[in-house]
């Protein structure tokens, strides 16, 4: 009886030790399921920490303040040149939505200007050029490079496809001989007229339809 009672402590033993081997190998004796299920819940424990002490989505952190627990958190560290960008763009902001930054002009024909298609989807066209000779050409302190060409008279061209756009050019004509073809352009980027910054189409008819700006002399 002696003999079976040392045998059967040595064989808990043997299982004791088995499952602390178990418990501490996580990798290749996965597939025996109780390492697997002890695996679960650490990681689900070390993930719960996480979790709680995650920055909301918004902060960020200045890159010389990161550290390799910021990265493992998922923190957003904002580098210095994302900052910098970030300020360059609100300096050249321009508001589309306010009638100081639209200019008008009536240019009788040929009007030589050289006009460009944005880039991107978002359509519309711009200056890019005033060729020598043109009506635009004597009147170049009217005008800049890369005005954003809005309305052609009463007809809102913008957002539209360069033909389109450069269509409702060629098919407007004048009220009289004395009188040239009203433009309407926007003083600014394709990315302040059309951005999420950018006017509303809703806001656009309602200027449009009120005149817009008067002409400039």
């Amino acid at each position: 009886m002696a003999r079976i009672g040392s045998m059967t402590t040595a064989a808990a033993a043997v299982l004791m030790c088995s499952i602390s081997m178990v418990n501490g190998f996580t990798g290749p004796v996965s597939s025996f399921g109780m390492a697997s299920s002890t695996t679960q819940l650490q990681m689900g424990l070390f993930d719960g920490v996480k979790d709680a002490f995650s920055a909301p989505p918004s902060s960020t952190l200045g890159s010389e303040r990161e550290t390799p627990i910021d990265r493992w958190m998922g923190w957003n560290v904002k580098k210095e040149d994302d900052v910098a960008m970030s300020v360059a763009d609100d300096a050249n902001f321009v508001d589309s939505m306010d009638p100081k930054n639209f200019v008008a002009v009536e240019l009788q024909k040929p009007m030589g200007i050289i006009f460009q298609e944005n880039e991107g989807d978002c359509g519309g066209i711009s200056v890019l050029e005033l060729r020598e000779g043109g009506a635009a050409f004597e009147n170049s302190f009217l005008l800049e490079m890369g005005d954003q060409l809005v309305a052609v008279g009463s007809t809102k061209v913008s957002g539209q496809s360069f033909d389109t756009a450069i269509g409702a050019i060629v098919d407007a004509t004048p009220t009289d001989d004395k009188t040239g073809i009203k433009l309407v352009l926007f003083r600014g980027s394709a990315k302040d007229l059309y951005g999420p910054t950018g006017a509303s189409q809703e806001w656009l008819d309602e200027f449009l339809a009120n005149g817009a700006v008067p002409v400039s002399k």
